[in-house]
């Protein structure tokens, strides 16, 4: 085959020709790649083997006639790319029903990944195998196979395609390991969209494609593309109008060249702006963002260190006189701080100190400053700390401090020696143990306003609604374990006008309301108002509990409660939750509607140690009364940032839960400090589901046992004792 003959030659001899060292030239941001067409990690229309960063998350968005796409990508390791496609097909509309969905274009949802199977080396290229829209309607479906080299300022990328990748296709070489690779028989795979269709992945004819991208010297990164494209345009999307689908009204224009050209300007190292001449006639273009939020401080060097104590020498004359100074003081300069003292006691040589903190996410670091602080003031004649966590009233955990190696570690940071002389145990705080019990005012009101947005995607009369809103948060700390939260919110702008969609479910709506709730609940709205109570129902055990009632979330009120097992130095967790349930009124004040129920789950946690995958499962009895499982999959990151995945499946049927198969989609929370120079434990959450169903719909009571417990495990304090001195 000729063109297969051409591109090895491209591939292999065109870097020799190159006879500039890549040290002659300047090529900035030459180690970021760039994004294809397709959303993902790329060439123009087709994939390469590079990767993102382990613990990025990234947004594409192209216009490639006819199609416009938005891309989500996560990069959990740094072996996997994930995906979420959602295309914009202008050549079909939604529907043939006006009413419904108005002059709106087709949408479709697809779901890709891709894994590096080799590293590359020296004289050995990347090599990665993908799936494109694994988890849709199978519009676009495709997979590969693609070795990238880079080679100076040259980075070649070679593959083999099959599906929509498989133009000019030639042998699959499958073919020997089994017969059924020979035939793509799609048709075997017609379901009600949303499955993993793994029946014709690899099969059928391959396609060959390839390209590079050459990184132009003294541009600021900017680089060309350059690419043979191997999609057969006769197979993607609706390529003949109706023919190919009763709700196209138009044909695809088929390419006159399979060679596109291309160019990427990167704005900055997160912003790229790209556009390309594809196909022969058409102009594309797009831009993509991303977030290398994997590190530990990926963006902004934090400048609120610890707030060292004045007069040290001063304060320790005073506080050897009597417990009492030392209490004080200890008061006096924890609270000034941010980390409140709940109790002391001073014990022989020990000085035992209680306190809870909001501000970090790494415990050893909150822990580190407050033992700054207990170092500069406390006699001489204390060598030993012992610091206890509570959170919600419950103990989390206890470091027993050895003060002389903690204070001579401290100037050069050898924060390895000093945690070897850290002890850590679980922790049950107990009030009446402790000598000094501060007076605190009860009950205490903490508030604060901060914009929130409400967003809608991808529906038929539109593919984004939202509405901008401004929330007022509160807590009434009724007693340590005891508060009133409550987020309540007013719509300042909107589109949510213009949505009609009904809900067509037949199981209880639970969840497909969702346009009423949206439409209805735009103005002044109660999100959440609920009654907090957490405990320990055994003693010197690590078992919790917590008793919610109220307005739990925006669509239910609920009362029940939450147990959970979290053993202090093990990777799981098992619990269990029971509520009874109401759903609300539309307008989210006070009302209720007629429809409630039961729910409640056995929970089930557990965390790899070598990989840190976070595997949860929740199984029991849904909102909509059915039964199944939700498994949930996600990786924590050293600078905070969560990103995962989930799926569901109950005893409903297919068609019972209508488009979309079975429940599933993928989220991040991202550490709002990122961006700051503080410190803080906020975090911007998103997450995506492809179609909004009532089946495996489960109650989101805020504050669940797993979260409040964080720092009740050994493994997440050891997880940052890098930070200890910060």
């Amino acid at each position: 085959m000729k063109v297969f003959r051409y591109l090895i030659i491209f591939f292999l001899i065109l870097p020799n020709i190159s006879e500039g060292s890549i040290n002659d030239y300047i090529y900035p941001k030459s180690n970021y790649p760039s994004f294809s067409n397709s959303g993902t990690i790329g060439l123009i229309q087709m994939p390469s083997a590079r990767m993102l960063p382990s613990g990025s998350i990234a947004f594409s968005w192209s216009d490639s006639d006819p199609y416009q796409r938005g891309s989500f990508v996560g990069q959990p390791f740094s072996w996997m790319e994930a995906s979420y496609q959602y295309t914009d097909v202008n050549n079909a509309l939604y529907s043939l029903v006006p009413e419904f969905s108005g002059d709106q274009t087709y949408k479709d949802k697809s779901f890709d990944v891709k894994f590096l199977l080799l590293k590359e080396s020296e004289f050995i290229p990347a090599v990665a195998a993908g799936i494109r829209d694994m988890g849709g309607t199978g519009v676009f479906a495709a997979e590969y196979i693609v070795a990238s080299k880079r080679v100076k300022n040259f980075d070649f990328s070679l593959g083999l395609g099959w599906g929509s990748f498989s133009n000019y296709g030639m042998s699959n070489p499958f073919n020997k390991i089994d017969d059924s690779f020979r035939e793509r028989d799609v048709s075997s795979n017609i379901t009600q969209g949303g499955e993993f269709t793994t029946g014709y992945w690899f099969s059928g004819k391959v396609g060959i494609f390839g390209g590079a991208e050459v990184f132009l010297p003294n541009m600021n990164g900017a680089r060309l593309k350059l690419e043979y494209d191997s999609t057969d345009y006769e197979s993607e999307g609706f390529p003949y109008g109706k023919d190919s689908f009763n709700l196209a009204f138009k044909s695809v224009r088929q390419p006159r060249s399979n060679f596109n050209f291309g160019l990427v300007f990167p704005v900055s190292d997160n912003l790229h702006l790209k556009m390309n001449y594809i196909k022969g006639h058409t102009i594309s273009f797009g831009f993509s963002l991303k977030l290398n939020l994997g590190k530990k401080d990926p963006y902004i060097q934090k400048n609120d260190g610890p707030k060292l104590v004045q007069n040290s020498r001063a304060y320790k004359v005073v506080t050897s006189k009597s417990n009492t100074n030392l209490y004080k003081a200890t008061l006096l300069n924890m609270n000034s701080r941010g980390y409140p003292l709940r109790s002391a006691s001073l014990e022989d040589s020990t000085y035992k100190v209680v306190f809870s903190q909001s501000i970090h996410q790494s415990w050893p670091r909150a822990s580190g400053r407050v033992l700054r602080i207990l170092d500069a003031i406390s006699p001489d004649d204390i060598d030993t700390f012992e610091l206890g966590n509570i959170n919600g009233g419950l103990g989390m955990y206890k470091l027993t401090v050895d003060r002389e190696s903690f204070s001579d570690n401290e100037s050069k940071n050898y924060y390895k020696l000093a945690a070897r002389n850290i002890k850590t145990d679980p922790y049950d705080f107990v009030l009446e143990n402790y000598e000094f019990q501060p007076t605190v005012k009860l009950p205490e009101f903490f508030w604060k306003v901060v914009p929130t947005v409400k967003t809608q995607f991808g529906g038929p009369d539109g593919f984004f609604f939202g509405n901008f809103r401004l929330s007022l948060i509160t807590e009434i700390a009724l007693k340590s374990n005891l508060s009133i939260k409550s987020q309540i919110s007013v719509g300042v702008a909107d589109n949510f006008s213009e949505l009609t969609k009904n809900s067509d479910s037949i199981l209880p709506h639970v969840r497909t309301d969702v346009v009423d709730y949206l439409k209805e609940g735009s103005g002044l709205t109660i999100n959440f108002l609920q009654v907090d109570q957490f405990f320990k129902p055994l003693k010197n055990k690590n078992v919790y509990a917590k008793f919610t009632a109220g307005y739990v979330e925006n669509m239910f009120g609920a009362v029940g409660g939450e147990i959970l097992y979290r053993p202090f130095y093990s990777n799981f967790a098992i619990g269990a939750e029971l509520w009874r349930a109401k759903q609300r009124e539309f307008k989210q004040l006070f009302g209720f509607r007629d429809y409630e129920t039961t729910t409640g789950h056995i929970n089930f946690y557990y965390k790899e140690p070598r990989s840190k995958i976070i595997f949860s499962m929740k199984g029991g009895r849904f909102l909509a009364e059915d039964s199944g499982i939700n498994f949930d999959f996600s990786r924590r990151f050293k600078s905070g940032l969560r990103m995962g995945v989930f799926f569901a499946k109950t005893d409903i049927s297919e068609e019972e839960f209508g488009e979309g198969s079975f429940d599933k989609g993928w989220y991040f929370f991202m550490p709002i400090e990122a961006f700051f120079s503080n410190y803080s434990k906020g975090a911007a959450g998103f997450g995506l589901r492809p179609l909004t169903r009532d089946g495996a719909a489960y109650l989101k009571h805020s504050y669940n046992l797993w979260g409040v417990t964080e720092q009740s495990n050994y493994n997440n304090i050891a997880r940052d004792w890098d930070s200890l001195y910060e």
